[in-house]
């Protein structure tokens, strides 16, 4: 669990997590030990540890930069220097690789570059990227496939922000 991301949730939205899962009824489910494919890290996120105030929320961009916060997009979007994930001098670099076979893509201004507003969002919610190949693993795409418009409009307008690196 991206616990160094969800530090960000608001308390509105926190309480709104715990409603929606007090309403669910409790079901007996055995399941596994989990598996972990990867080493887990809990590297402070700066954006998360700064904290959001919902009255800046007017702004697309720092509604989006929240959305992508809780979505823990720069875990692995994010270059990763002796073991740490380097969210100061290569956020949204990208180029992480991963068991399955996928690479983290850049989603800075510079790997977005020439990406149309529709193919971010294509990517982010059906997995395809802008030359028409499929995202790998761990992309999450079937999670944010049921994001609404604004808030895919407010993650490509914060993403459109992330300082170019190559």
């Amino acid at each position: 669990m991206p616990a160094n991301f969800y530090k960000a949730l608001l308390p509105e939205d926190l309480d709104a997590i715990v409603a929606y899962l007090r309403s669910l009824k409790p079901i007996r489910n055995e399941i596994a030990n989990p598996e972990y494919k990867m080493p887990v890290h809990r590297d402070p996120y700066p954006d998360a540890e700064n904290g959001f105030d919902k009255a800046l929320f007017t702004d697309p961009v720092k509604r989006g930069a929240y959305l992508v916060t809780i979505g823990h997009c720069m875990e692995c979007h994010s270059e990763r220097t002796k073991g740490t994930s380097d969210y100061k001098a290569g956020l949204g670099r990208g180029g992480r690789v991963f068991p399955e076979g996928g690479i983290a893509a850049n989603i800075t201004a510079a790997g977005l570059k020439g990406w149309s507003d529709q193919e971010i969002v294509r990517a982010i919610t059906h997995g395809i990227s802008r030359d028409g190949h499929t995202l790998k693993p761990p992309m999450g795409f079937s999670y944010y496939a049921g994001l609404k418009e604004s808030d895919l409009a407010d993650i490509v307008a914060y993403l459109r922000t992330v300082p170019p690196l190559q």
